[in-house]
């Protein structure tokens, strides 16, 4: 993820990171990104089963009971190895959790181990009660995916009234003290919508949102045609960081993060040259170069509902094993299977543009599922990255 405020509006100096000598766990949670150890974020999907129908839903869930979910004492055991292992978050994502009828008692062990925990929800099922509970166990973010206004994220998460059931969620967790924010793919049929989001961020006081790229898995497999061209993304873009900037000028201080199409860094980098800020370029160079792009394998793993364990949350066709049968501790530092090999030290096989990138040490190929779906090729250049041949160094 890039940090469109850290980055942009200097609110992380390189320094800072520095300062907890870039260990994940001593790491507060807006500096994780830029740890040196790279402990993974385990994103362990709880239940497949989901009370909505996105169009874009990468487990492709349905509102049914699905068979072979790991059980109450399999999780607790998982949690246990992940806090062994130093996984500085678990986030408890679906479906969606809050189906599973074990959820507390799983957040409420998590934080006994030490583990930072976090919840990805669409949120229409937080009442007050629920985020009390989340304030008690000491959950660290709740993330509710709002996918536009009112009519747009009814008509993408296939249920009326999802918009207004999701916005009492939120209400809920800061009424309880609860740290929430928001949770945005970008595609064509919402990108207009982008501008009334930090709209409500201001009017709602929702201190965090993270607007993700989109990427072909699962149901969103099929709106290859639907995610934007790369002119749309660059204008994008710039619209996120103008309108995080107005807020800090103004004095709204949020977060504001863009995820999984990691030519955001060197985009932003790019533009403060432009901008003629030298000096705030060169330490967006430096966090960036913390930051070490693309996380998958390496900083950034998933646990599916059945134990497998897979690149990230989106990499579903590829197990590297079931933790089941071995510790996830185990299976993630086995580099006997090639793909995890490769992806923990990928820059050699990068392809086409992605392999004689000047950025490649800050974006790391960007993200190799998406160039898999696009081309049927692991190694070829991630078609959403936006960079033009003269800014990556391939022409003068």
């Amino acid at each position: 993820m890039i940090g469109i405020s850290k980055l942009y509006c200097g609110t992380v100096e390189p320094s800072d990171p520095l300062r907890y000598g870039r260990r994940a766990k001593e790491l507060p949670s807006h500096l994780l990104q830029f740890s040196q150890d790279k402990k993974p974020i385990v994103v362990w999907n709880t239940t497949r089963r989901c009370n909505l129908a996105c169009v874009h839903c990468y487990s492709q869930s349905a509102n049914r009971q699905y068979e072979g979910e790991l059980t109450t004492e399999e999780g607790l055991a998982l949690l246990e190895d992940l806090a062994q292992f130093g996984a500085p978050v678990v986030l408890f994502s679906g479906g969606e959790p809050l189906l599973r009828n074990d959820l507390h008692a799983l957040i409420k062990h998590a934080r006994e181990l030490g583990l930072r925990a976090v919840i990805s929800t669409n949120g229409t099922l937080i009442d007050q009660a629920q985020a009390e509970q989340f304030a008690e166990e000491g959950l660290s973010y709740v993330g509710v995916s709002l996918d536009g206004m009112r009519e747009t994220n009814d008509k993408f998460r296939g249920h009326q009234g999802a918009f207004d059931e999701a916005l009492a969620g939120i209400r809920n967790c800061r009424k309880a003290g609860v740290k929430v924010g928001l949770r945005f793919t970008i595609n064509k049929r919402n990108v207009a919508d982008v501008g009334d989001i930090f709209n409500l961020l201001i009017d709602e006081n929702i201190p965090r949102v993270c607007f993700y790229h989109l990427v072909y898995s699962g149901r969103g497999s099929k709106m290859m045609e639907d995610d934007l061209d790369l002119d749309q993304t660059r204008d994008v873009v710039d619209l996120i960081i103008d309108r995080t900037a107005q807020m800090y000028r103004q004095g709204l201080v949020k977060e504001v993060l863009t995820v999984d199409n990691h030519a955001d860094g060197p985009y932003l980098y790019l533009r403060l040259l432009r901008e003629k800020n030298d000096q705030r370029a060169k330490e967006v160079m430096e966090l960036l170069q913390m930051n070490q792009g693309n996380s998958s394998g390496i900083g950034i793993a998933c646990v599916s509902w059945d134990g497998r364990v897979h690149a990230d949350q989106f990499w579903r066709h590829y197990t590297f094993g079931n933790v089941r049968q071995r510790k996830f501790s185990e299976i993630w530092m086995d580099t006997s299977d090639e793909l995890m090999a490769r992806l923990k030290n990928r820059r050699s096989f990068l392809q086409g543009r992605c392999g004689v990138c000047r950025f490649q040490e800050i974006c790391n190929g960007n993200f190799r599922v998406r160039a898999e779906a696009a081309t049927g090729d692991l190694w070829a250049p991630d078609p959403a990255c936006y960079l033009t041949d003269e800014e990556i160094g391939i022409i003068d």
